[in-house]
């Protein structure tokens, strides 16, 4: 196979600034249509094999939240889809959607120089036995360990940025020298027979200007897409006022910022619940512990309600979604409630202002600022007319640019590429 020729351009780079009550329309890329075309359409011509693609993920919820539906639609288009994650509780449900599990041993804590070579020697296994047509693997870390093992098998990847996560926002020795490193290591990894797919323009831009990509490799597809059907308007809730904010409980998702927020407004006297919805991570080098948040709760700050599966509901029983991340790819949490008809309040940094438009579907403000948050805030719990003005943009946004339909369609092309590459 040789490298595919394509220049992948995006499917949602920003047009001229938007006037409130509008829509910013594609300038560039894939068209995409008004109504989105059936999964069958996207199938592949009839051959006596069918393409074999195995999805490469951290662990099976992020795949079950993230890109189950994207299988699905390769599975629908003919292809024998196989899933390699860390197990755990969603593994019978991804067996029961007919796809090949394999379980994929990653370990974030006390990694060794070790458990990292044999994690990738398990993948390079795992591509002899699957003898996959395309690998599909999501996350910078997955990427890296993956880019290796399909270097010694010869197989090509479609590589998901989902977000430079900790290691592109924090600023410290042991940081530059990592980056550095995968710098290094992705220049030689990623050279032939790969499409890297990002999910906002500065996270390209910090690649290409790295070069650690060729730009004529890489695409920007709008994250995972959100179910615009699951997701919909709901008239907002009697009672108190309530702020959610659903993530995993981590300080690079602005948390701490939220909870002083939080402390200014009721200081003010506003009366409102601050709600937080997510699970812990402790294997992240910014996870926020248990104890931190039982303090918080005690305090009366904030509700923690942990992990939510039905993530609609919650986002019917709110008015208000706040996410004053530090750095996203683009973040489904945002997706999800533009889609609901929730306005937002959010960062100014890359992932969270693709899906904000700042006075049109919510309110920015930079990061790690507390004070600012708990003023736009104030705006919002204060202003019912703004809120619903907020709201019904956004749904309009995530019907134009955002739908799960859409991000199908233009992966789908995106293997197809490298399939007759």
């Amino acid at each position: 196979m040789t490298e595919p020729e394509a220049d992948f351009k995006s499917v949602y780079e920003h047009s001229d600034p938007v006037a409130p009550g509008t829509v910013p329309r594609v300038v560039s890329g894939f068209a995409i249509p008004a109504n989105p075309p059936e999964r069958a359409a996207l199938a592949l011509p009839h051959t006596n094999q069918p393409p074999r693609i195995l999805y490469l993920i951290p662990n099976d919820w992020y795949f079950w939240t993230h890109r189950l539906h994207l299988a699905q639609a390769a599975r629908d288009a003919g292809y024998e889809v196989t899933i390699a994650t860390l197990p755990g509780e969603y593994v019978e449900r991804i067996k029961a959607e007919g796809f090949i599990f394999h379980p994929l041993k990653l370990q974030r804590l006390n990694a060794t120089p070790w458990t990292e070579i044999k994690t990738i020697a398990d993948i390079v296994s795992l591509h002899r036995r699957v003898r996959p047509d395309i690998v599909h693997q999501v996350t910078l870390r997955v990427v890296f360990y993956g880019s290796i093992a399909a270097k010694i098998t010869r197989i090509p990847t479609v590589n998901a940025i989902t977000g430079l996560g900790y290691l592109f926002i924090a600023n410290g020795l042991k940081e530059r020298v990592l980056r550095s490193l995968l710098a290094l290591v992705f220049r030689f990894f990623l050279k032939d027979h790969n499409v890297t797919i990002f999910q906002n323009e500065d996270d390209r831009g910090a690649f290409l200007q790295r070069k650690i990509v060729r730009k004529k490799q890489t695409v920007l597809i709008a994250g995972a897409g959100v179910n615009t059907q699951e997701f919909t308007p709901a008239p907002e809730p009697e009672g108190l006022l309530t702020v959610l904010l659903t993530a995993r409980m981590l300080r690079d998702k602005g948390i701490v910022e939220l909870v002083e927020a939080s402390r200014i407004l009721k200081q003010r006297g506003n009366i409102l619940r601050v709600v937080l919805a997510g699970m812990l991570d402790p294997g992240n080098p910014t996870a926020i512990t248990e104890q931190e948040i039982n303090k918080w709760q005690a305090e009366g700050l904030v509700e923690w309600v942990g992990h939510q599966v039905n993530v609609a509901q919650r986002l019917a029983e709110c008015h208000i979604v706040c996410l004053p991340s530090y750095r996203e790819g683009l973040p489904l949490s945002l997706l999800e409630a533009a889609a609901a008809g929730r306005p937002i309040v959010t960062t100014n940094v890359p992932g969270c202002r693709e899906i904000v438009r700042d006075g049109w579907n919510g309110l920015l403000v930079p990061a790690k600022d507390a004070l600012t948050l708990a003023d736009a805030l104030q705006q919002l719990l204060q202003d019912a007319e703004l809120r619903q003005q907020f709201g019904a943009n956004g749904r309009q946004l995530a019907l134009e640019k955002f739908t799960q339909e859409t991000v199908i369609q233009q992966t789908m092309k995106v293997y197809q590429s490298l399939l007759q590459a």
